[in-house]
């Protein structure tokens, strides 16, 4: 009898972030589905916390961080170098011993398959390591090398040419926006979130008329500064404070803005990120939402409700944020905090974009795990 598959995944789950549990998820529900016999490896940063999040959801699935490490242990934050020595310890284990018997396992594999997101780029450049140590593995051993749904751009300083250089190397290179596609001359794909069906809190319960989403990290503006504006579009709009939700994507990240003007806003009801993983996230046609987070702005505008996206960084997220306001949200980009938008009315995304897109990211899906 054959050996079942052995598939190796890599992504930055276990953050946790709610945008990368669910796309981690997705996979892991696609594989359990599709190929339950296989054994399934996820490296990512945070192993430990990853198992507790996602450990139930592939019968065979377990998890390491053996390609993190590598990125890490490269002796300089310059990219070339990183890729080059991330390359060299792949290829000869003997200059990274400790990992050894990881990059022996990541050999072995029969997919390497790199899970979307926005996790490498110029914010950390580091994790060009990522791409190099997997295009590195799969040509030592054969294996079928895939990038779905990434995030590329901003690419890392000075690093543009070995971005599309190593991306070259995969079998399948599918990125997730326009200045992606464009960076490395191919035409944008989807986030990988499309592949999955997140969970929703059910029409049963009890929903905000309005939720908010807002980070802390990653700013290029000041968190007063978006928390005036946010506070200025609830009063403008005449939202009543009872009606309106807060949820955290990262845990305690997306805390700290609220804590700013919760005092504001009495009877807002708050939905830890725990609360929005194991019961659903509070989303609801008709809803509005303003949301600083991607991945909320996906699965509400595929849930039937509008909003305002509020890009935090004029590159990352603005890229990221513009990509699905492309793709037909409907909902409204905000890039003067200054200014308060007209009310969001609205449907999300039409039924129509969603089934074309999940049916594309499940033709993506068949590709990377075909049968070789």
């Amino acid at each position: 009898m054959d050996a079942p598959p052995l598939y190796y995944l890599a992504g930055p789950a276990g953050h946790p972030n709610y945008g990368d549990e669910l796309i981690t998820a997705g996979w892991l529900k696609y594989l359990a589905e599709t190929a339950p016999e296989a054994t399934v490896w996820v490296d990512t940063h945070s192993p430990g916390p990853a198992q507790v999040l996602l450990g139930d959801l592939h019968p065979r699935v377990r998890f390491t961080d053996t390609l993190w490490r590598l990125c890490w242990a490269a002796p300089s934050d310059d990219p070339w170098q990183v890729a080059a020595w991330v390359r060299r310890a792949v290829t000869d284990p003997g200059l990274a011993p400790r990992w050894d018997r990881g990059i022996a396992l990541l050999r072995r594999a029969e997919v390497i398959h790199l899970l979307g997101g926005g996790y490498m780029n110029r914010i950390w450049p580091r994790h060009i390591g990522l791409l190099a140590g997997a295009a590195a593995a799969a040509r030592a051993s054969g294996a079928r090398c895939a990038a779905t749904g990434v995030g590329l751009f901003p690419e890392p300083e000075g690093a543009a040419e070995l971005v599309r250089a190593t991306a070259a190397e995969f079998d399948i290179a599918d990125v997730r926006d326009r200045a992606s596609a464009d960076l490395l001359g191919t035409t944008p794909g989807i986030d990988d979130a499309f592949l999955g069906h997140p969970k929703l809190r059910t029409s049963q319960d009890a929903m905000p008329d309005v939720m908010l989403c807002l980070q802390s990290d990653q700013l290029d503006i000041g968190a007063d500064a978006l928390a005036s504006a946010v506070l200025r579009m609830l009063r403008a709009w005449q939202i009543a404070p009872e009606r309106v939700g807060v949820v955290e994507a990262i845990p305690g990240e997306d805390r700290k803005v609220f804590d700013l003007i919760d005092h504001q806003l009495p009877g807002a009801r708050f939905y830890p990120f725990v609360d929005i993983w194991e019961h659903g996230l509070p989303v609801a046609a008709g809803q509005i939402w303003l949301t600083t987070r991607f991945h909320m702005h996906l699965v509400a505008a595929s849930a039937g409700a509008t909003g305002v996206a509020i890009p935090v960084s004029k590159d990352f997220y603005a890229t990221k944020h513009r990509s699905l306001v492309e793709l037909g949200s409907g909902w409204t980009m905000l890039d003067d905090l200054d200014r308060v938008p007209r009310r969001p009315a609205g449907t999300g995304f039409d039924d129509s974009v969603i089934a074309a897109a999940r049916r594309a990211k499940s033709v993506l899906a068949r590709a990377v795990y075909a049968p070789r």
